[in-house]
């Protein structure tokens, strides 16, 4: 899938995400992965994070907590 090289400013909320600048994607902080917006299903509240998917959240997880 091939997106727009302009990457989304988003605040992440408990239960959804608002957009802060608009984008076609966000980066995931552990694995570096352009997400499409309409693929996001994982982030970090605390750490204002994305996630690929819940490995990459998981292991943000356990990143965190060492």
């Amino acid at each position: 899938m091939d997106l727009p090289q302009r990457e989304a400013i988003i605040r992440y909320d408990d239960a959804q995400f608002q957009l802060r600048e608009p984008g076609a994607f966000v980066t995931c902080a552990v694995t570096g992965a352009k997400i499409a917006l309409d693929e996001l299903r994982y982030w970090s509240v605390a750490r204002q994070e994305a996630y690929s998917d819940a490995v990459a959240a998981t292991e943000a997880e356990r990143r965190h907590r060492s």
